[in-house]
């Protein structure tokens, strides 16, 4: 593709697939979200309700498998920030967002969007509208390329 030399259109799109397909599944076989973060609160016992704890357990837990098993079968190069402390202050500031949206970008960017939830769609636009700006002002100040 020109442009993005390194793009991996059909992968992304089978990905792009069982994504959506999973939270079908979720949706229509047990009238969940298949949200992120409320599954991983429900796991840590921060959220009564949701999903039942040994699915919220094994949802969240096939995340890393599935990317591991992902990564072992493809060459895939990541960069990460080398900074150990903006990492974990990263993680905090989603967290404490996905606790005052009241989802992450999972629950509101696909299943959200996909039942044209008015709350999603503000909350998708605002998850994409500060990323933008995050990336913009990071490259601006040097600490990434």
């Amino acid at each position: 593709m020109p442009g993005f030399p390194h793009a991996m259109p059909f992968a992304g799109f089978i990905g792009g697939l069982m994504i959506g397909v999973a939270a079908a599944i979720m949706l229509l076989g047990n009238g969940r979200i298949a949200g992120v973060s409320g599954m991983f609160a429900r796991v840590l016992g921060l959220s009564e309700g949701g999903a039942p704890w040994m699915m919220a357990l094994l949802f969240t837990a096939g995340l890393p498998l599935g990317a591991a098993l992902a990564a072992a079968n493809v060459d895939v190069e990541a960069r990460f920030p080398t900074s150990l402390g903006l990492i974990a202050v990263a993680g905090l500031i989603v967290g404490i967002g996905t606790r005052l949206g009241a989802g992450c970008t999972s629950g509101h960017g696909v299943c959200g969007l996909s039942r044209l939830s008015p709350r999603s769609i503000v909350a998708t636009g605002t998850f994409m509208a500060t990323g933008i700006a995050t990336v913009t002002l990071m490259r601006l100040a040097g600490v990434v390329s």
